[in-house]
Order: C-alpha cells, then structure tokens, then sequence
C-alpha cells in the first residue's frame, strides 16, 4: 500500500495522482472551500462545502498521521456561490 495522497484539491488531480481511484456519484458536489497539508508532517485540515435546496452542509476534515476527524453542520437558508476566482461565498436565500 502506498502513502495516502494529503494535498489533492481538485477531481483533476485526483485522477492524475491515485490512478485506481474508483468513483461514484457526483464527486464535485463538494467544494472545497480552503485546505492545508504537509506530506512531511503527515497532517491535513480542509473545509468543503456541499450545496442542497434549502441550506448549505459544512465538513471540516482533519488528518493527522493514521488519526482523523470529521464534523458536519448544516447551514439552512443559505446558498453556495463560487465566483470567477474560485472563491467560495455564502448568500442568504
């Protein structure tokens, strides 16, 4: 078994990087909103966010050697927008 792969943002560089990824649904449903890692420290923190009809789901995700956490909040009445840049944006209804 190889390293787990720590700094991967994108759908693009997941595939170039983990060439027997296997996937299912709609893995663009999140967008990451900001992520940190070291591969030399074995660490990764990241916030992605996932748009539905009537709010927007939070999920901060935190690794750290073989030791993860993960929390999920539900914002209601929100919408995801991601402009030009790339930056997430958080609107009221």
């Amino acid at each position: 078994m190889t390293e787990k792969t720590l700094n991967i943002t994108s759908m693009s560089q997941l595939e170039g990087q983990v060439p027997d990824v296997q996937l299912h649904g709609n893995p663009d449903a999140w967008k990451c909103i900001c992520k940190a890692s070291s591969k030399e420290q074995g660490w990764m923190k990241s916030t992605k966010a996932m748009s539905f009809p009537n709010g927007v789901l939070i999920q901060v995700s935190t690794q750290q050697g073989g030791n993860v956490a993960e929390a999920l909040e539900f914002i209601p009445s929100v919408k995801l927008v991601v402009d030009s840049g790339g930056t997430c944006h958080f609107l009221p209804f």
